[in-house]
């Protein structure tokens, strides 16, 4: 038998100072800086954010995801011993809101029966529990609502963030055209655009187009496995309106250029197309895993921001653009004092 070439989880390994890791946002939305990678010739130049609009090609058609952040961390009393405890809350399991599926902190010691006091005079039950994981279901005695979100929950900061969230936090963590609550994380790519950006870029000629993805806390879990394609990946639930759709299959008869803005559009759209690249609008949900190998049907052109060592999103980058070619403009970006993750600096791969 043909001897199969595994990837390693190491492969994907670069050395990043502590101190690249943005902490904070830049001081003004939008003015960061913005690294062209040519995906063909590997070769990287430096612009900074405002030169994205000049950078496109008039008639490329940007999708951008709308889901907007839910203020997802919030505190339980635990009854048995009036210990306070943090829950994060994912995604609601049943219709009417009653059940949901979290991720709580100290997870060992948090078992099923046991009961906790929420804001609001709410109780919840953990009713299942996943052995050896962070996940629990919580059962309430009343539905949870986006109000009470809105009321007595925190913005989920990465865990690589390490600080409190503040009041600013609330509006920086949040994309300027976020729509649709449900994501346990934002997709980041998008806090680099203002309301100007996008009037700039509607009057290059660039076309807009949105999607839906609820970004989950998968996105942060290490990946555990040597070998990368044994890594079971998360899932998560998207939505294309047919406009998008429609756009996006105008596009690709008319051979226009589609821009995926960050990984989460990526997903969407390579979730939702058939073998030549048309997409099919509609709600579904994806565990889609990008690694060197996949072949891209939608996308051509990629703006992301700068990802963690070894992560599922440097994988799929390095699908994008080829992992050598990646990994050298990652060295070129902490040489360049370029700001990771997050609250970092954009890169533009075409």
């Amino acid at each position: 038998s043909k001897e199969r070439f595994v990837m390693k989880t190491t492969d994907f390994y670069f050395d990043l100072p502590e101190e690249l890791v943005a902490q904070h946002p830049s001081g003004i939305r939008g003015e960061d800086k913005l690294m062209l990678l040519d995906k063909k010739s590997g070769s990287v130049s430096h612009f900074d954010m405002r030169d994205l609009p000049d950078l496109l090609e008039p008639g490329t058609l940007a999708v951008f995801n709308d889901s907007r952040v839910r203020r997802a961390r919030v505190f339980g009393v635990k009854e048995t011993t009036g210990r306070e405890c943090e829950f994060m809350f994912l995604h609601q399991i049943d219709e009417k809101g009653f059940l949901w599926r979290t991720m709580v902190k100290g997870a060992k010691k948090q078992k099923r029966g046991m009961r906790y006091a929420f804001p609001d005079g709410l109780f919840g039950v953990i009713e299942g529990e996943d052995a050896g994981t962070e996940f629990r279901n919580l059962k309430f005695d009343n539905p949870i609502s986006e109000s009470w979100f809105e009321k007595n929950g925190h913005i989920p900061l990465p865990p690589y963030i390490k600080r409190g969230d503040t009041a600013s936090d609330a509006e920086r963590y949040q994309n300027v055209y976020a729509k649709t609550t449900g994501s346990a994380a934002c997709p980041t790519a998008g806090l680099h655009f203002t309301e100007d950006m996008l009037s700039r870029l509607k009057e290059k000629g660039i076309d807009i187009a949105w999607v839906t993805l609820h970004v989950g806390l998968g996105t942060f879990l290490p990946v555990r496995e040597s070998e990368i394609e044994n890594h079971k990946m998360h899932e998560e639930a998207y939505t294309v309106p047919d406009i998008t759709a429609q756009k996006i299959n105008d596009a690709k008869r008319s051979g226009r250029r589609v821009l995926a803005v960050g990984t989460t559009s990526v997903r969407t759209l390579e979730s939702s197309c058939d073998e030549n690249g048309f997409v099919k609008a509609g709600s579904g949900s994806t565990h889609i895993f990008m690694y060197p190998g996949f072949r891209f049907k939608v996308a051509d052109e990629l703006f992301t921001n700068f990802h963690t060592p070894e992560s599922t999103l440097i994988m799929l980058v390095s699908a994008f653009a080829g992992r050598e070619h990646i990994l050298n403009a990652y060295k070129i970006a902490v040489e360049k004092r370029y700001r990771f993750f997050s609250y970092g600096d954009a890169m533009l791969i075409r």
